[in-house]
């Protein structure tokens, strides 16, 4: 139920002359007819009074104007509201458009009457007015509105959101506490993407994949988003507006930060121009500040006396992408990563700041260049460099398959050697492992110098969600898995039977399985890996909410550790440093769409990538 308090004072002064005649008399003032503000948001999604002409009148509930004193809002205009109806299905607040330059500045608490043209802006109601009067002042309270919405609609993109068109340019507050969840156009679009109840997990990350519960849950989920706006049309604003707004010394947001009661306009539009994302947003009146609950990690802590990690590196390339087609095993691929040397010694800096900081004894890398060894030796040598000359070597695989990306293996000389040869696994070992889409697997076994135990690690990369694979037979289902996941499960199943014929002669069955599967933990893919006995080291030793990545603002473990039946008992921990993908992308090595340098701090590893690092610590038995 809504509550307003509503307090308008005017005051009009009639048009007349006198003409100094006492027995004259003036002639009656002229109004226009004022249209309430709810008949012409309608009860729908669209005004039914487009390109009419209307006078309105109501409060000044957000000053949005440019041109103003306050550079920190500025839509272009402002927003009014009214006394409200007996029909709740209609909003009682509209966006005005005034222009760059509007003839009269107003500000919160003004009345005024605005006469001017109803029009859709990117799906919101606005009147675009040709006349602007401020007739007196009054005060409106701020709606209490619970998240989950009652039901969702969809968006032109055909994207769910919560339907929220009953308070499209009303004042109105979340009293809930409400989780940061998604950060990815902070910097571009000064987006905040807010939810009800916490972090919010892709399905099949608790969940077997199910058609009917996954649609379900894409329902919930939307029911309880908001998006949190900067208030400004602009794009790519200087300074960021929220990546500071919080109330702890040297506060920089992340995902799973809360924020409680926020106050503001809702607006329904793609936010900075046509650019944004199209959903409801809210436009602060009150300024936000978030509450640090998902603090920094620091040095990464296991038990164990071996380390071994999986690192998704995000596309390092030591080729510059200047946009040419010369990287990849054949010299024919799109080149990836730094777009110039300034960002590759960025890049760099941030990734090697991590890996020192890891301090593992193995390191699964993934999304490498795919070239004979340059890539992978301006790594080492760059690590070598901070943490001791000679400290790192590689496996040398040389080019991996056809792709533009490999995987690789590094490894401290003193504590572990390489025993024997590398092995890939490709389609010419198993034609169910499809590499025209996964990434071959590089298998190594490795011995500890202190005692001789012995352990095979195999690094992989499977095929992403992020496009289609319906032409070879393996459309997304709708149920949870997204794209791919049929050949994802055959290149698993490809792998568990490779391994059991022990491709690098190791003669030990102590294998641990890492890198990016791009599968979550409930998903076809890994449960075929525990179907034959691997454990998954995350869901054992963390539990439902391990995550190593985010999408859409949704939570996942992309990135698995999997232990043999062998191997399990000698894990001592396990960890999911989680630097990079609850931190915003602000601040990463680019310096696209005219970023802030300074935003950069290499010292520090957060943001070195888009994946979290995972961490093993081991107590081998010899």
């Amino acid at each position: 139920m809504r509550h307003f308090l509503i307090l308008i004072s005017a005051s009009f002064t009639a048009c007349g002359g006198n003409g100094g005649s006492g027995s004259s008399t003036p002639p009656p003032a002229i109004f226009p007819t004022v249209t309430p503000i709810y008949e012409v948001q309608g009860a729908g999604a669209s005004s039914p009074l487009v390109g009419q002409v209307v006078t309105v009148e109501g409060v000044v509930i957000g000053d949005f104007q440019d041109g103003d004193t306050n550079d920190s809002r500025n839509l272009g205009g402002f927003y009014i509201q009214n006394v409200p109806d007996a029909d709740f299905a209609t909003s009682d607040g509209v966006f005005v458009f005034d222009g760059d330059n509007p003839t009269v500045d107003v500000s919160a608490g003004d009345g005024v009457r605005v006469e001017g043209t109803v029009t859709e802006y990117f799906g919101e109601t606005q009147i675009v007015a040709s006349g602007v009067s401020v007739t007196g002042f009054g005060s409106i309270l701020a709606a209490g509105v619970n998240l989950p919405a009652a039901s969702t609609t969809s968006n032109s993109d055909g994207e769910l959101i919560p339907d929220l068109e009953r308070y499209e340019g009303m004042l109105i507050r979340f009293p809930q506490t409400l989780t940061v969840s998604q950060l990815r156009e902070l910097d571009r679009f000064g987006e905040v993407l807010l939810s009800e109840g916490g972090r919010q997990f892709a399905f099949t990350n608790r969940n077997a994949p199910d058609v009917a519960a996954y649609a379900a849950h894409r329902e919930a989920i939307a029911a309880r988003r908001v998006i949190l706006d900067d208030g400004l049309r602009v794009s790519n604003a200087s300074p960021i507006r929220y990546l500071n707004a919080g109330a702890a010394t040297d506060y920089s947001i992340r995902l799973g930060d809360e924020i409680t009661g926020v106050t503001g306009v809702l607006r329904f539009s793609r936010g900075t121009g046509s650019s944004g994302t199209e959903a409801y947003r809210l436009m602060p009146t009150v300024e936000p500040l978030f509450v640090s609950t998902n603090p920094r990690p620091a040095r990464p802590a296991v038990n164990g006396t071996l380390r071994v990690a999986s690192f998704n590196l995000n596309n390092f390339f030591s080729t510059i992408d200047s946009g040419q087609s010369n990287c990849g095993s054949a010299g024919t691929d799109d080149c990836r990563g730094a777009d110039s040397s300034v960002e590759l010694s960025r890049q760099r800096t941030k990734i090697v700041t991590a890996l020192s900081m890891l301090d593992a004894d193995i390191v699964g890398l993934v999304e490498l260049e795919n070239n004979t060894r340059d890539s992978l030796q301006n790594l080492v040598d760059s690590v070598n460099a901070v943490v001791g000359a000679g400290t790192f070597t590689y496996v040398d695989a040389g080019t991996i398959g056809s792709d533009a990306i490999k995987v690789a293996l590094l490894f401290k000389l003193a504590t572990v050697q390489a025993v024997g040869s590398f092995a890939i696994l490709d389609s010419t070992i198993d034609p169910r492992f499809d590499d025209s889409h996964n990434r071959p697997v590089l298998a190594q076994t490795f011995e500890t110098v202190a005692d001789g135990a012995r352990l095979t690690v195999v690094v992989n990369h499977l095929k992403s969600k992020g496009s289609s694979c319906a032409s070879d037979g393996d459309p997304d289902l709708q149920d949870g898995q997204s794209n791919c996941s049929a050949t994802r499960n055959s290149a698993a199943a490809a792998m568990v039977d490779w391994l059991l014929s022990d491709p690098t002669s190791s003669g030990d069955t102590d294998y641990l399985v890492i890198g990016d599967f791009n599968a979550h933990t409930r998903e076809d893919a890994i449960t075929t890996f525990n179907n034959a006995g691997y454990s998954d080291l995350a869901d054992d030793f963390i539990g439902a909410d391990s995550y190593s990545f985010e999408f859409d603002g949704r939570f996942g473990a992309l990135d698995h550790m999997l232990a043999s039946a062998s191997l399990l008992p000698q894990v001592a921990g396990v960890l999911e440093w989680h630097i990079n993908a609850d931190e915003p992308r602000a601040l990463d090595y680019n310096l696209e769409f005219d970023r802030d340098p300074g935003l950069f701090d290499g010292s520090i590893p957060y943001r070195a990538s888009d994946h979290d690092p995972s961490l093993i610590g081991l107590d081998l038995i010899p």
